[in-house]
């Protein structure tokens, strides 16, 4: 099985941690975050993995070189150039999954123990374009799914900002009101069937946020719902001592 993983961000709000070392390779127990990832999805049976990368690159290749790849098969999307964001950085490793199957996206600094078996396996029953892991958690940003965990929409909530792409039935006001919406906040983690790449319309840098609120309305993306899992996002310097807290157990 193939997956990507993101691994090009800044970590600007880790400093000084990321002054001299990629987000990646910030230790959380004592093992870089990328390892821990790479060692999740060798787990679970991906053996084929591409990695975009940016700030301090050669760090994260040298870092790879020295652990033989995992004794798996692993390219690098390299974006030192410039950072395409999570769609774009997609859009731009899409020769790697030519296989036909699905293939699971993700981020280096998620601490998570989310079963990917089962979640691909979702994946594959949805008869879906996506699946998105979702969570009930306080966020900033949601997705917004119906009763079905199908995706009509998007909620940015300090910009008072609601995106519903996804038609119905009913007027735009009878759909709060009689076609309730659920938030849910997005886990990072995402698996998608290849035919996705028929349905861009874009270039350059984009977020995979835009590219499913662009074909919501046709294609159907559905949520997995793993609020029971351990899940950290190792952001700020309290989420990394929060994770460094539940890393021994999450490793057992």
């Amino acid at each position: 099985m193939k997956a990507m993983i993101f691994a090009a961000g800044l970590g600007t709000r880790l400093r000084p941690l990321t002054d001299n070392c990629p987000k990646a390779l910030i230790e959380v127990g004592g093992k870089p975050m990328l390892q821990i990832v790479m060692e999740q999805l060798k787990k679970y049976g991906f053996n084929e993995v591409i990695i975009n990368v940016h700030y301090l690159a050669h760090q994260v290749t040298d870092f790879l070189q020295q652990q033989e790849n995992f004794g798996m098969r692993i390219e690098i999307s390299d974006e030192s150039d410039e950072i395409l964001e999570t769609g774009g950085g997609l859009w731009k490793a899409r020769h790697f999954f030519d296989d036909g199957l699905p293939f699971l996206l993700c981020n280096a600094d998620i601490l998570t123990n989310i079963n990917l078996i089962n979640f691909y396996q979702q994946h594959l029953q949805n008869d879906a374009m996506a699946t998105l892991a979702v969570r009930n958690r306080s966020s900033s940003r949601y997705f917004l799914f119906d009763d079905e965990d199908v995706l009509f929409g998007w909620e940015h909530v300090k910009e008072e900002r609601i995106v519903i792409p996804r038609k119905t039935n009913l007027s735009a006001e009878q759909t709060t009101a009689e076609y309730p919406l659920h938030e849910f906040a997005f886990s990072g983690y995402h698996i998608l069937s290849p035919e996705i790449f028929k349905y861009n319309q874009r270039k350059g840098k984009f977020s995979m946020v835009d590219w499913y609120l662009d074909i919501c309305n046709t294609q159907r993306i559905k949520a997995y719902h793993h609020d029971d899992d351990i899940w950290i996002d190792i952001g700020s310097q309290d989420e990394l001592e929060r994770a460094n807290e539940v890393v021994k157990s999450f490793l057992e």
